[in-house]
């Protein structure tokens, strides 16, 4: 195997010094070492994808579409993404030029903080939030500034933007939103978001969406920040979560045309075009499949009611969740506020993974994360394994 020429060992971009990797997939791989453990660990559907979506790829490999897309994605698809934003959540992007089809939700992130991003740019990130947001802001040479939201029910209140807003004022390029919120399952309701467009219409700024669980919401109807604020919100979203279609990695970003026209050539530089068969996957999807991720909604909400109800009877106080399909819990008191600890101990113990609240920024400490994207006899089992671990 060939080592690197020492002259060349420091010779890479030096901001990947500055970001250590997922931590949630590093302690997920540091306890999957466990025999027998049940893991709660990864936002990873256990359900299929719906066969339908599964037969429309095949049918694209016999039909040998097997050739360069439009960059953006095919049109037709752009056009199903349309109809779906519109007619569910009353978003009116045209599907020539306000659409681009991307590797993932994850490539849309990316994209759309290298094509807003200048080394010193600032983005304001309410924390508890997933771990992926940060680092690439980080890595583009960009600030980000986490607000602790863990005091005010995980959401991110009006008051607070506008006081960061003022102290920071131009630093700030955009201020990002993931709701149904990753860890904490939790939903803005209509008004809340109509307050924080409100705010944000006062700055030349951007309001960034991360809606990836839109369709996976309880008791309340999702409504987009885009709606009430088109011209500064740049939306994301995608299929893996509402389609269980992880592994197919389609995603998309929507905008006003002149950002999605700037998008498009980070997009093109980075991965040309994504792959027709996962398009013509998603087509289908979007077509004929709205009901799947309704029919997986009702099976993953009857997993919340269970586990939150279990839970809270174990002693644990949680935010009930209305989107998403976590529980972000907190340890209770007499274990102290050392989440990683606690969940080590919970993983060697009684083998139950879960993730330490540390791992999703400030706001998460001594909490944990657990996912009920897992079969109804696993949740069972390890609440089961927790009760006993409490008891002991």
């Amino acid at each position: 195997m060939p080592e690197l020429s020492e002259g060349l060992t420091k010779t890479y971009n030096r901001r990947l010094n500055l970001i250590q990797p997922s931590n949630i997939r590093g302690f997920d791989n540091q306890i999957s070492k466990i025999k027998d453990i049940i893991k709660l660990t990864i936002g990873e559907p256990d359900l299929n994808t719906p066969d339908h979506i599964k037969n429309a790829a095949k049918r694209n490999i016999d039909d040998d579409d097997s050739h360069y897309s439009n960059q953006a994605g095919k049109l037709q698809l752009r056009k199903a993404i349309h109809n779906y934003l519109f007619n569910d959540y009353g978003l009116d992007y045209n599907s020539e030029d306000e659409i681009v089809v991307t590797i993932g939700a994850t490539e849309a992130i990316y994209a759309t903080f290298e094509t807003l991003l200048n080394p010193g740019d600032a983005v304001i990130l309410p924390t508890p939030l997933f771990s992926l947001y940060e680092p690439i802001i980080t890595l583009l040479g960009g600030k980000a500034i986490d607000l602790d939201t863990s005091s005010d029910s995980f959401k991110l209140k009006p008051e607070l933007l506008k006081k960061v807003l003022d102290q920071y004022g131009d630093q700030v390029k955009a201020v990002l939103l993931n709701y149904p919120g990753n860890p904490t399952g939790i939903e803005y309701s209509v008004d809340e978001v109509k307050a924080l467009a409100n705010v944000i219409k006062q700055y030349d700024i951007f309001a960034i969406t991360d809606e990836i669980y839109c369709e996976l919401t309880y008791d309340v109807r999702h409504e987009s920040l885009a709606k009430f604020l088109p011209e500064q919100t740049i939306y994301i979203n995608g299929l893996s979560k509402s389609h269980a279609m992880t592994g197919w990695r389609i995603g998309y970003v929507c905008g006003p045309h002149s950002f999605i026209k700037k998008l498009l050539m980070v997009h093109a530089f980075m991965v040309t075009c994504p792959p027709d068969v996962t398009q013509m996957a998603a087509y289908e999807a979007l077509q004929n499949g709205l009901k799947d991720s309704k029919q997986m909604r009702d099976i993953y909400k009857r997993r919340r009611d269970f586990i939150s109800e279990k839970l809270t009877a174990l002693g644990f106080k949680m935010a009930m969740p209305s989107g998403a399909f976590y529980v972000f819990v907190k340890i209770p008191a007499r274990f102290g506020k050392n989440d990683t600890k606690f969940a080590l101990s919970l993983a060697k113990q009684a083998k139950v993974g879960v993730i330490p609240g540390s791992c999703f920024g400030e706001g998460g400490q001594g909490y944990i994360r657990l996912s009920y994207a897992a079969s109804k006899e696993n949740i069972k089992e390890a609440i089961k394994r927790i009760e006993q671990f409490l008891n002991n």
